[in-house]
């Protein structure tokens, strides 16, 4: 009952928050400068067409009819047409959002065992070399911005030693692992970026987990220390990492803007990038807000992992 009331109350913050992003992103679309006619027809169009293609497509009501138009419209995925491909906007973000998962698909296959080997590595040794050694390289790599650490790395692997292509996109008709190998290089930036700060969280989680009443009791037990750390420690010490994990997978399907353009993905974020650059509102509106829903849906991922594995999470929840 605790889990199904504590669900009942995120689905609820969900669907509240994605409405509240629904205003903010209309509202932006609206205050940015530009016309919807003036930009389909041209800077030299006749005033008198820009105002008839106004009408007819509706941006000279109220906001409050336009926003209610739009809203009811894209609840459905019907976001309208883009101004730049005069074609549904809809087919458009799909694809971006295929090709963004299937970068955030390579970067935690590398992410999750290094982040959590590490981390796990440097909880059982602590304070020990290979301890420090770890926080601090993963410090190191932290600090660095994905953009500098993507550029290095195309010159150096892509450009120089010619081990990854250069560009993220395979050729047309390539299979799956051929598709997996063109994203390494654009998943390495952020692997390297968020590997040391998944490891600090797992190694403190580790820290913690040694130092409970239960890993003593277990250790206490007689019990062989590889069973103590898989069966005690390791259960309770990766449900924080797990949830933010699932947390991280939002700005990994939605917020790689910089990485994407550097190699050519035409993903979430560049095609967010390139709607605000072509002022094509209903692409830029339909993208932002697509996602905030992945930002929004995997922190109450997240949290619900959280709860599901940790008893103590579901106990804060009950009446």
């Amino acid at each position: 009952m605790a889990v199904a009331r504590h669900l009942t109350a995120r689905a609820g913050s969900l669907l509240l928050t994605l409405w509240l992003v629904s205003i903010l992103v209309f509202w932006a679309g609206q205050v940015l400068p530009g016309d919807v006619g003036r930009v389909m027809l041209g800077p030299f169009a006749d005033a008198q067409a820009v105002a008839e293609l106004n009408k007819r497509l509706g941006a000279d009501q109220p906001v409050l009819v336009q926003y209610w138009h739009w809203f009811s419209k894209a609840i459905a995925g019907d976001f309208g047409d883009s101004l730049a491909m005069r074609a549904p906007v809809a087919p458009f973000v799909l694809e971006s959002m295929r090709k963004s998962a299937a970068l955030a698909g390579v970067i935690l296959v590398f992410l999750v065992p290094l982040g959590v080997g590490a981390g796990v590595i440097a909880g059982l040794n602590a304070g020990r070399l290979v301890d420090r050694l770890i926080v601090l390289a993963g410090v190191s790599l932290a600090i660095v911005p994905d953009f500098v650490s993507g550029l290095l790395l195309l010159i150096v692997f892509g450009l120089w030693l010619s081990w990854f292509p250069i560009n993220g996109v395979a050729p047309d008709g390539a299979g799956f692992w051929t598709n997996g190998y063109y994203l390494i290089l654009p998943a390495l930036p952020l692997v390297l970026n968020l590997a040391g700060y998944i490891a600090r969280m797992t190694r403190a989680g580790v820290i913690e987990a040694m130092a409970a009443d239960y890993t003593r009791t277990a250790v206490l037990k007689g019990l062989d220390r590889r069973e103590v750390v898989v069966r005690h420690v390791l259960r309770n010490a990766l449900t924080p990492t797990i949830a933010v994990l699932a947390t991280q997978s939002g700005f990994l399907l939605g917020g790689l803007v910089v990485i994407e353009a550097l190699f050519g993905i035409q993903g979430l974020g560049n095609l967010v990038l390139n709607a605000a650059k072509a002022r094509d509102f209903p692409m830029l509106e339909a993208g932002v807000l697509v996602m905030a829903a992945i930002f929004v849906l995997s922190a109450a991922v997240g949290d619900v992992l959280q709860a599901l594995l940790d008893p103590r999470q579901r106990r804060r929840v009950s009446p």
